[in-house]
């Protein structure tokens, strides 16, 4: 890894640079149009402030929690992120290999450069399968199987992207993938994977791998369809959280696709109050977008997430140290959100919640 000494999450963004190409990194770094929900997401957890407790018993913090019947080792979770051997020759199974050590759990994704089949064989811990529906169910349907039959334990269903959204860093960069960098779960497809770019596209509205004609009808056939939970990905609003658990899905992740989607579209922690209302404690809420710190955890817990997903972090981890860096990053996390705790005077998870957040 660098030289230079890497004790923050933005320590690991600063040298990312310096290990991946700068097509890598714009793709990486880059958000929708300005960038405005891109900032937001950050600026909205720095205008929360933390109102610490005194005097409590915090020799010993228990950051356990457990979704859908799984016991896990933290309520950080790796988001999906795509083309990982942009970042590093080793890919995605560098970053399962963290992931194990940290006891953390990721979520695979569908734009992945190493095939779920081949991420489960490494993995010894459960993952998630993140999906696209794609404008043929059938082609969808085939790796909902493949990442079900790999013994992925939940589908997160990413439901906020249905058509493309301006990328400007990326098409400033001409940004495309390399040879040999291919969607290995989407082979199937029949297309030429390896030599077609990804286009961050400056005039095409529509991608031909996500459907933009999908409804809820393909949300409630697809939970329908398989026994693992099922969650959607890209709620921002409170009717489409009272819809989701209406409709029987399993879990929400407040997300606006790291603001890589509509641009202004309101931060995730600005709205993540109005979906927990909504959805009333029936189902898990979870929550990504702008967390860089320790206390970003506890902030998102604190105002009633379930768990919280990072995705950029471990991202530049996996560009300056490939498995070592990665699980850097979740060892950093994992220490700050245990501080912030002690400091607030939580013990476990349980002890957080909005008495613990100051409003002047």
């Amino acid at each position: 890894m660098s030289e230079v000494p890497l004790l923050t999450v933005a320590d690991f963004e600063a040298a990312a640079p310096r290990f991946a190409s700068h097509r890598a990194i714009e793709f990486l770094n880059g958000g929708a149009g300005e960038g405005v929900t891109l900032r937001d997401n950050i600026r909205a957890f720095e205008q929360i402030r933390l109102w610490p407790r005194v005097l409590r018993d915090v020799s010993r913090i228990d950051l356990s929690i457990e979704l859908f019947g799984r016991k896990l080792n933290s309520p950080i979770l790796l988001a999906p992120t795509g083309y990982h051997k942009l970042f590093h020759p080793e890919g995605e199974l560098a970053v399962v290999r963290a992931a194990n050590e940290a006891g953390s759990l990721l979520v695979a994704a569908t734009f992945a450069t190493t095939s779920i089949e081949d991420m489960a064989r490494a993995s010894s811990r459960p993952l998630w399968f993140q999906l696209y529906i794609q404008p043929d169910r059938a082609s969808t349907a085939r790796v909902i199987r493949a990442a079900v039959d790999s013994g992925c334990e939940a589908i997160v269903v990413t439901v906020d992207i249905p058509v493309n959204g301006p990328r400007d860093r990326e098409l400033r960069a001409g940004f495309k993938l390399p040879e040999g960098v291919i969607r290995e779960n989407l082979r199937h497809m029949g297309v030429d994977l390896a030599g077609a770019p990804h286009r961050p596209v400056a005039t095409e509205v529509y991608n031909f791998i996500r459907a933009a004609d999908a409804t809820w009808d393909d949300i409630e056939r697809l939970r329908a369809s398989v026994k693992v939970p099922v969650l959607l990905k890209g709620i921002l609003h409170a009717d489409d959280a009272s819809e989701a658990v209406r409709r029987g899905i399993d879990g929400i992740v407040v997300s606006n696709h790291g603001g890589r989607s509509l641009d202004s579209a309101p931060a995730t922690m600005d709205v993540l109050p109005l979906i927990v209302a909504a959805v009333g404690g029936r189902i898990p809420v979870l929550i990504d977008g702008g967390v860089r710190r320790g206390i970003d955890v506890v902030k998102a817990l604190c105002l009633g997430a379930t768990a919280v997903m990072v995705g950029r972090p471990y991202c530049w981890g996996l560009c300056v140290g490939g498995e070592q860096g990665v699980a850097r990053v979740l060892q950093i996390l994992d220490v700050e959100t245990r501080m912030a705790m002690g400091l607030t005077g939580a013990s476990h998870l349980g002890g957080l919640g909005e008495q613990l957040l100051y409003n002047s």
